[in-house]
């Protein structure tokens, strides 16, 4: 939780248990820089154009989410949002082992009701949540507690086949608390999510996908790759309309079905005022590729 949700502070190499995550002694980010940004982000063939690549480097924790290390991941990412040129965003975890394994446990541990809701460090959740670019994690390795609830706050998941998902909460006394009992439920299904929650059982990549959690499994070695790829696919097409797309698809979740129509015809309508429908429109009828300037 002090990232969302904690994981487990011990190992267990079964499929029915729990797995890994900050460890207890783990040091605090408070120390120096955990997030670091590649805008462009670099691709096998150059610089990837209108992506930018966000890593969790906290590998000696692997990448277990404090509160500081959530403000600096919030920053980071609303500094690309600002930014007209970066049209996608992939984030990772540095290392093969984890995307995010948790919490800090440590700093967790010692947070009361008031602590909480005074010093408000959940809102770094807040101020990811409202991201309007597009994000794509990319996840190999454990994303556990908060690190399920990070890689569930993205548009898209990549995953490895090695990647483990989970919310282990309930093995430490608590439940999620940074998305984690609506987000996985809404992926994956009331039945399933009780199941998981309930029992803190992990979820791996090919059941993730089968369940409807993540968009794409891949060999671990072409994760990143494959994220980027999407990305810069994502990055290619006319980002006013793919904003609007993103906020009407998130909408689908959260509104009845005539609210979430009328949201998505006005959003619609909205975009016959942009010059990338008029070029859109006209490349086509042209026979040529569009031009997309972004307004």
């Amino acid at each position: 939780m002090p990232g969302g949700s904690p994981g487990m502070d011990t190992v267990s190499t079964t499929e029915e248990h729990v797995t890994e995550a900050a460890p207890a002694q783990a040091p605090s980010s408070s120390g120096g820089s955990y997030i670091r940004t590649a805008f462009p982000a670099a691709g096998a063939a150059g610089p990837v154009d209108g992506v930018a690549l966000v890593t969790i480097d906290r590998q000696e924790a692997l990448n277990a989410l404090s509160f500081d290390l959530l403000d600096e991941l919030a920053t980071a990412l609303e500094a690309l949002d600002q930014d007209p040129a970066c049209r996608a965003i992939v984030l990772t975890g540095a290392g093969t082992r984890a995307f995010a394994a948790g919490a800090d446990i440590k700093e967790l541990a010692v947070q009361t009701p008031i602590t909480l809701t005074t010093e408000n460090r959940f809102g770094a959740w807040d101020r990811i949540w409202a991201i309007r670019t597009p994000t794509i994690a990319a996840v190999r390795g454990f994303a556990l507690g908060g690190g399920c609830e990070l890689a569930m706050s993205c548009d898209m998941i990549i995953a490895a086949e090695d990647a483990q998902f989970g919310q282990p909460e309930i093995k430490l006394g608590v439940m999620p608390g940074a998305g984690g009992t609506q987000r996985l439920t809404r992926a994956i299904g009331t039945a399933k999510a009780m199941e998981l929650i309930l029992t803190g059982r992990n979820l791996g990549a090919a059941e993730a996908e089968a369940a409807g959690l993540v968009t794409k499994v891949v060999a671990p070695d072409g994760t990143l790759p494959e994220a980027l790829g999407l990305a810069a696919r994502i990055a290619a097409q006319p980002p006013v309309a793919v904003q609007a797309a993103k906020q009407a698809i998130l909408r689908a979740a959260e509104l009845p079905l005539s609210a979430g129509l009328d949201f998505e015809r006005r959003a619609f309508f909205l975009l016959f005022a942009s010059d990338d429908q008029t070029e859109g429109m006209a490349a086509f009828a042209e026979k040529r590729p569009p031009d997309w300037t972004g307004r």
